[in-house]
């Protein structure tokens, strides 16, 4: 039997939900084993309707939950309209593969009330799914030690995991998600935040479990490199005039050389051999170390060398 509770939720769960309906009841099982047992969710049917439909009905007996049919118009979309819904003063982003940890919402809740000033309270996750990937935190490889401040996660100096609980107040008041960035939405939304004015708190443990899938989107390091250079474009121009504006600068600069590696790998994969050596001798690989410059050597002279060894190169130390 589902609580009945006389005073409204605090949180409404944001839930999208596109190609992802045979992990989605595990996601809303990890709802409803949620320690806080008062919250509301919105699933978003990014255009998958049957699909989702038949994930989510075995769950439609908790009045907690409920479906917002949609047409298909991607993850940024489908949370900006889930949270033009929600009634609550946060919300919770939950990607409809993953899983929160049964005491997330009130850890994350608490921690996001302990000030008017915070805007969004971010945490650390644990990785699934894939085998080289199962069991690692996502702090061992991106940092979230010390203060979250602009400039520091502009930088990436500190990382803010996607899986956040925002107070819809500064959502509303930086309008949301870009639904025109196809990845990186997630740092493009937490930089406006922060350069709104509000801050940003950490609780330091892996409340998420991150499911890591094979052909997902962030498995896409071209598509990744080419959203964060046009989300880095944007943060320039919208930090005109202010300190941060260099950081930025900076980052944009970094990207435009990881694009011209993984528009070089693509071009190579194409069998543009050429033209892709070309892009990777205008980034910085070949001046990284003396083995990628003796290498970058062995391709013009022996073009065909240059597909495997790049890839195998890339398998290994990934540029994103």
């Amino acid at each position: 039997m589902i609580p009945q509770y006389p005073e409204a939720p605090r949180v409404t769960v944001i839930v999208p939900a596109w190609g992802v309906a045979e992990h989605l009841g595990e996601a809303l099982a990890s709802l409803q084993g949620q320690t806080m047992e008062h919250w509301q969710a919105i699933v978003v049917d990014d255009g998958d309707a049957a699909a989702v439909a038949g994930a989510v009905a075995p769950f439609s007996d908790d009045p907690r939950i409920r479906l917002l049919v949609t047409d298909n118009a991607g993850a940024s979309t489908a949370r900006n309209r889930g949270i033009a819904t929600a009634q609550t003063p946060f919300v919770s982003m939950l990607d409809g593969d993953d899983r929160y940890r049964p005491d997330y919402l009130e850890r994350m809740l608490a921690a996001a009330e302990a000030a008017p000033e915070i805007g969004f309270v971010t945490c650390d996750a644990r990785m699934f799914g894939i085998p080289e990937f199962e069991g690692r935190i996502f702090s061992e490889s991106h940092p979230q030690q010390g203060e979250i401040m602009l400039e520091r996660v502009i930088r990436r100096e500190v990382y803010v995991f996607g899986s956040c609980l925002v107070r819809r107040e500064a959502l509303a008041q930086v309008g949301g998600y870009d639904p025109q960035l196809r990845a990186a939405e997630d740092l493009d939304l937490w930089i406006r935040i922060l350069a709104a004015g509000w801050q940003a708190a950490l609780v330091p443990l892996p409340l998420v479990e991150y499911r890591r899938r094979a052909g997902s989107l962030s498995a896409d390091t071209l598509l990744l490199a080419r959203a964060d250079r046009q989300m880095y474009t944007k943060t320039v121009a919208a930090l005109a005039g202010r300190p941060e504006q260099e950081a930025a600068r900076a980052m944009l600069a970094r990207c435009d050389n990881a694009l011209n590696i993984e528009e070089g790998l693509e071009a190579i994969a194409a069998g543009r051999t050429r033209e892709g050596l070309a892009m990777i001798r205008d980034s910085d690989l070949p001046r990284r170390s003396r083995k990628w410059r003796l290498a970058m050597a062995a391709f013009r002279v022996v073009p065909a060398l240059a597909g495997p060894a790049l890839r195998l190169y890339i398998r290994r130390h990934p540029f994103g």
